[in-house]
């Protein structure tokens, strides 16, 4: 009998089931050609994009919803790749989109204008299908070079923090870039074109009772006026302006923390003072507040020291509010303070300018004070409470009118004692409180012949003496390193400990010290830049400036002011930074009796190591 092998039984089929499967073939086989329809109209969309990439709109009356104009969408990205470049400062990549945009917003309007001139003077007009091509051309060209440009442009800022002392590692996302820069164009598209959609409007009003020549005269008449106010009255003075007043005005009705009243009565909010510590306001605490004792002087240096003179007057002084001259009011309150506390019996009497806020900076104030084992006495007054930027714009004439007087005053007191007993009178300010101490001299003569010295740091490109020193230098001689009369009384640095050496002629007395960053935007900002490419750009360029930087119309302007924004994110000596450099300036100036390069090194590292008092 053969063997056979016993039959595997076959699975059961399901009978409920097979009707299902059936079903969903049926599905699928019908969804296939709805699948297909769709991607072939995906495809048939996609390609009608490609063969005319712009819209047009259905008639002239549409002036918001509208697509760019060609001519003006070109220079618009020009302006975006010249805004790439690198400037005096490093730019975060945020920032960078930032300006992009409104620098592109500023291109697209100067393209505006020109392709409205010249639809009005010539009659040419390109085809439907050169229009194609030049917008495929755009698409295509706009998005492979700007990819391309912002990468470069993260190298070009990696160089430019190397230069400048910073890390090179730099986060760059091209991608947000080119997004925050295409939404704040778009912003300011908008708004540009709402502006031109409410002209339109109202010169068909007008042509309801005037000639249409007339009513287009007066619409865009009153609507430049109204955009003007609009603008300046009610965006800049009763938004931007009041804003920072009101933030201005509530921080200086409060008080640092780790700043307490001064217990000694030669400061001013002390005892005995004329001056009450409620109404220094902030910077005034902070100054006076802030005071080395002679203890602490002694710690350091190891002599006998005495307490430091610091006098302030501030803005919010009750009997400045009740005077007739409010800056004449507060030069006689700085003399009388100055008298009580001794001020005209110290070695050494400084008067300083000071910030739109009333700031006076410590890095400045106490080497003079530690040099000279706190032999001095410092003088200042505010004139504003305003951010810097703020005071600029509306406050800097007060800057220089309250500077002045006090400068008179104080040296119609000195100029009354006799010559071998009274202090040696030096003056100093930073950023705008150097322009205010500037312009309480007749020159760079005048500064000399009535003081023993000056120390000026960062200060602005419009400050009249740094200007005739830069307008007047000798031939040869950079503008961001000005030599001035052979360097016999005044020398620029950026590096002191090196650059003060520099020429190596007699440096007589009295000296004056500008310390003056290559790579400080607030120095070199200026109207100028909208037009005309500025000295400073010219070879040999400053030590901490890339070679790869540019000028160009509007953009450069545009970017030196963006720049001051940011000028303190770097370290000093670059940007508006000058750390310890003003130990360098008064160890020239006014160095105390015996004291030498190794007291200046050791003074300068004391300096740099401790905190901040504010």
């Amino acid at each position: 009998m053969r063997w056979q092998c016993p039959a595997r039984p076959r699975p059961a089929i399901s009978v409920t089931g097979r009707p299902r499967r059936i079903a969903e073939l049926r599905r699928l086989a019908k969804s296939i050609p709805r699948r297909a329809d769709a991607w072939h109209g995906l495809v048939r969309r996609v390609a009608a994009i490609v063969r005319k990439p712009y819209a047009e709109r259905p008639d002239r009356s549409y002036l918001v919803r509208r697509w760019p104009d060609l001519t003006a969408a070109c220079f618009g990205t020009v302006f975006f790749w010249l805004s790439l470049t690198p400037s005096l400062v490093p730019r975060p990549w945020l920032l960078q989109g930032v300006v992009g945009g409104i620098t592109a917003a500023i291109g697209y309007g100067v393209g505006s204008v020109l392709s409205t001139l010249w639809r009005a003077l010539f009659r040419w007009r390109p085809s439907e299908r050169t229009r194609a091509h030049l917008w495929q051309a755009y698409w295509v060209l706009g998005l492979v070079l700007s990819v391309w440009l912002i990468t470069l442009s993260a190298h070009s800022q990696r160089r430019l923090r190397e230069l400048q002392g910073l890390e090179p590692s730099l986060t760059w996302h091209t991608p947000v870039i080119m997004l925050v820069a295409a939404l704040l164009w778009a912003l300011f598209l908008f708004v540009a074109r709402g502006i031109r959609l409410g002209s339109r409007t109202l010169i068909n009003a007008l042509h309801r009772f005037v000639p249409l020549p007339v009513a287009i005269g007066l619409g865009l008449a009153l609507s430049a006026l109204i955009v003007t106010i609009g603008l300046r009255d009610v965006v800049f003075q009763r938004g931007v302006i009041d804003l920072a007043d009101r933030i201005a005005y509530a921080t200086n009705g409060g008080t640092r923390e780790g700043i307490h009243q001064p217990t000694s009565p030669l400061v001013s909010g002390g005892p005995g003072s004329r001056i009450h510590w409620q109404d220094l306001g902030f910077q005034g605490r902070n100054f006076a507040g802030s005071t080395p004792t002679g203890q602490e002087i002694t710690a350091y240096t190891g002599r006998p020291a005495k307490d430091p003179v610091r006098v302030y007057v501030s803005a919010s002084a009750p009997e400045v509010f009740s005077s007739a001259d409010p800056f004449a009011a507060k030069a006689r309150l700085a003399v009388d303070e100055l008298e009580r506390t001794g001020a005209f019996d110290r070695d050494v009497l400084a008067i300083a300018g000071t910030t739109g806020t009333g700031w006076v900076n410590a890095d400045i104030v106490e080497p003079l004070e530690y040099m000279h084992d706190g032999n001095t006495a410092v003088v200042a007054v505010q004139y504003s409470y305003l951010p810097s930027w703020v005071s600029f714009l509306v406050d800097k004439e007060r800057a220089a009118q309250a500077t002045r007087q006090l400068v008179q005053a104080v040296l119609a007191k000195w100029s009354a004692l006799p010559e071998n007993d009274r202090p040696k009178l030096v003056v100093t300010g930073e950023s705008l409180g150097g322009f205010a101490i500037e312009s309480s001299f007749d020159g760079v003569d005048d500064l000399l012949s009535r003081t023993d010295g000056a120390l000026i740091v960062g200060t602005p490109n419009f400050a009249p003496m740094s200007q005739e020193i830069r307008d007047h230098r000798d031939a040869g001689s950079p503008v961001w390193r000005p030599l001035y009369d052979g360097g016999r009384n005044v020398r620029f640095a950026q590096f002191p400990e090196r650059d003060l050496k520099r020429p190596k002629a007699t440096w007589g007395h009295p000296r004056a010290v500008y310390l003056q960053n290559a790579s400080d935007p607030v120095v070199w900002w200026s109207t100028d830049l909208f037009l005309h490419r500025p000295q400073w750009l010219d070879e040999p360029l400053g030590p901490d400036i890339t070679p790869a930087i540019g000028w160009f119309p509007i953009i450069t302007f545009w970017q030196t002011s963006v720049d001051m924004a940011v000028s303190y994110g770097v370290e000093a000596p670059h940007g508006h930074r000058y750390g310890t450099g003003p130990v360098d300036g008064w160890a020239a100036i006014v160095p105390r009796e015996g004291w030498t390069a190794g007291d200046t090194e050791r003074l300068r590292q004391h300096i740099e190591e401790r905190e901040a008092p504010y």
